[in-house]
């Protein structure tokens, strides 16, 4: 029995639990209610085990398709995995290297990557965008890029694959000209509080009612890393900054470095490449990939 288990009947059951209920999953699947329902419970049949419990308004896991869930997923990844290896050495290279950046992540070691591939891949063209938080994920999911390079938002979809690159130094500054700049000690939570953090907010829905970082209850949210850099320069609040893009600005007096309650000493932004588990780079995407590993 269990020899006739199918790949579509475990993705239905991820799919049930991923959207919460039998119909969703028809949704998502573009099935009717009636064939999820079936499916699963043919699963179930061969399995001997049963996944759902349906006593109550939405099927729940029980403790036993809770313990199946992770071996489903790794079986499908698997699957996926090995399908998208096979088509890249079916295609080949790429015809067009699409990335998006988070914008913390430096421009230095981004140029250098670029210049290898170009070097190395010149007739593979790139493209990129730069984004923050939900914006360098959106267009990876959405299959308008191969790569993504996330470090403002710290959430993988299940979707993506991540893999680690080196952290991004940062720095919680202010203007020469602000009143927590002449501040020599650590400045405590409930006095930040009083003066207004500038925070990079996200152009997308995927990070609606969370934030990373905000210590204050005054905020100005500004989509844009280099408006938000103007406006500390300006005085007009305090925030979080990737060193490299302020390292000038603090040598040149325009802007001091302050410490924070609750901030390490010396924080750091973790960086990952992201992509698709179903459409993982190819020869110019991993050269591209091992090039940021590098710096």
């Amino acid at each position: 029995m269990l020899d006739g288990l199918t790949l579509d009947q475990l993705r239905t059951f991820i799919a049930a639990v991923d959207e919460g209920s039998f119909s969703a999953a028809g949704r998502k699947l573009r099935r009717a209610q009636s064939v999820v329902s079936q499916t699963l419970a043919n699963l179930e049949a061969q399995l001997g085990v049963k996944l759902f419990d349906r006593s109550a308004r939405y099927p729940r896991l029980t403790d036993e398709g809770r313990s199946l869930l992770a071996d489903a997923r790794s079986v499908a990844d698997n699957v996926d995995e090995f399908k998208a290896r096979a088509r890249t050495m079916r295609e080949g290279l790429e015809p067009e290297l699409s990335v998006a950046m988070d914008v913390m992540y430096p421009m230095a070691a981004l140029t250098r990557a670029a210049a290898h591939s170009r070097k190395t891949y010149p007739h593979t063209p790139l493209r990129l965008y730069v984004e923050a938080l939900g914006g360098v994920i959106k267009p990876v999911l959405d299959r308008d890029c191969s790569i993504g390079v996330i470090g403002s938002l710290p959430l993988v979809p299940d979707e993506l694959q991540s893999e680690p690159l080196p952290s991004t130094p940062l720095v919680t500054v202010v203007s020469a000209s602000h009143p927590l700049a002449k501040n020599r000690g650590v400045v405590s939570v409930s006095a930040i509080s009083k003066h207004v953090q500038l925070v990079l907010s996200d152009r997308t829905v995927l990070t609606a009612g969370r934030d990373f970082g905000v210590l204050s209850p005054l905020t100005w949210r500004l989509a844009d890393l280099g408006a938000k850099h103007a406006f500390l320069k300006a005085g007009l609040g305090w925030g979080h900054m990737p060193l490299h893009m302020v390292q000038a600005d603090l040598d040149g007096g325009l802007l001091v470095k302050i410490r924070v309650e609750a901030v390490p000493r010396a924080p750091v932004m973790p960086m990952r490449v992201v992509f698709r588990k179903d459409a993982p780079p190819g020869p110019a995407g991993r050269a591209f990939i091992a090039q940021l590993k590098r710096n």
